[in-house]
């Protein structure tokens, strides 16, 4: 049983070794690729060194066990610990997407609702920043066009782990099933009879890694730079600040305001795009893919509707995996574990599902 992990075992043992060379640290690109995949191996790793140890421990408590029957009781808890370790060890070695593990470009756009929409989305954005906090992520917002009403008509916010995640741990493992289309439905600020209204924000997640090359040629570029045209001070409405970047051969338009520096806006629009264009690739891949990929929770189309806040019952409904509960106000606040840990769960049956059948 897990016999890959001998293969493993030995990448773990040469990635300690070359770590502690100080050669490579020279290599600042290197030294992160190997710490990052250090890392990943890390857990796979102590996991199954303790799961074959415990098989010696079970041994010698039962040969214990039949002069004092104490030890009977410690069979049964080393039993429990080795069946928990397996189950983990199953789990970390399922295959998994050549991003998981990155950082997070997140956008959030308002949608059909007008002024009630652009307020929804700026609660998304809130909730998602202290969904963030919680799990000590970094977030900076790159850029935001704000409502005249309130709330936003478009938002980018850059999500980053601090040092290196165990596997299953980064922002984009967990909000990689967050992108589609929110719908909300409560009475907006605007209505003054009462009504219950419904409208929809639009969250779109970009894996932002360096481990995937993205060759974008200055060519292929186009670069305007306008005046901006939202808040934030003399400089930024009065200088051409503003920058869009047009990527010729996708047709992929990014544009920044924010920052009061020319240079600074383009280096904002620069890391969106290139997040764009590593998911726009990946989107590619997967049409080539086989089509048991799309049983796959991250594969719903981002057209569909996604999940709908009822402000009125105080209850949130993913429907993807038919995840319902009544504590909308908790999530708000940040706390969306439980439904993430919904769809985590049904993406590991559905690859177990596409893993068993590609063996068979």
């Amino acid at each position: 049983m897990f016999e890959s992990v001998d293969a493993l075992e030995a990448e773990y043992a040469n990635a300690e070794k070359q770590m502690a060379d100080p050669a490579i640290h020279s290599d600042q690109n290197a030294a992160r690729k190997l710490g990052k995949r250090h890392a990943a191996l890390k857990p796979i790793i102590e996991s199954f060194r303790r799961w074959r140890a415990i098989a010696d421990d079970i041994e010698a408590a039962k040969e214990l066990a039949a002069e004092d029957p104490a030890f009977a009781e410690e069979v049964g808890r080393l039993e429990v610990e080795r069946q928990e370790l397996e189950n983990r060890l199953n789990d970390l070695l399922l295959p998994r997407e050549p991003l998981d593990g990155s950082d997070v470009i997140l956008e959030i756009k308002s949608g059909e609702g007008g002024s009630e929409s652009a307020i929804f989305a700026g609660d998304l954005m809130r909730m998602y920043l202290r969904w963030a906090e919680r799990h000590n992520w970094k977030t900076e917002i790159l850029d935001s066009e704000e409502s005249d009403m309130g709330g936003y008509k478009d938002v980018s916010i850059a999500v980053k782990a601090k040092g290196v995640p165990e596997p299953g741990t980064s922002p984009y493992d967990m909000m990689k099933f967050e992108g589609g289309v929110h719908r909300v439905q409560r009475v907006p600020v605007t209505e003054s009879q009462g009504r219950i209204h419904t409208s929809a924000a639009g969250v779109l997640v970009l894996p932002e890694t360096e481990d995937i090359d993205i060759d974008i040629k200055d060519q292929d570029l186009r670069i305007d730079v306008y005046r901006s045209s939202g808040p934030g001070g003399q400089s930024v409405n009065t200088t051409d600040s503003a920058v869009r970047i047009t990527h010729l051969p996708t047709g992929v338009v990014v544009s920044c305001q924010n920052e009061k520096s020319q240079l600074q806006n383009k280096e904002s629009a620069m890391r969106i795009l290139r997040a764009r264009l590593i998911q726009h690739a990946e989107e590619e891949r997967d049409k080539e893919a086989s089509a048991s990929r799309k049983l796959q929770v991250r594969t719903v189309d981002r057209s569909e509707r996604i999940r709908t806040y009822n402000y009125p019952e105080n209850r949130i409904s993913d429907h993807r995996v038919n995840y319902k509960s009544h504590n909308l106000d908790a999530v708000l606040d940040g706390d969306l574990d439980e439904m993430v840990n919904a769809l985590i769960a049904a993406d590991k049956i559905a690859r177990l599902a596409n893993a068993s059948g590609a063996s068979e």
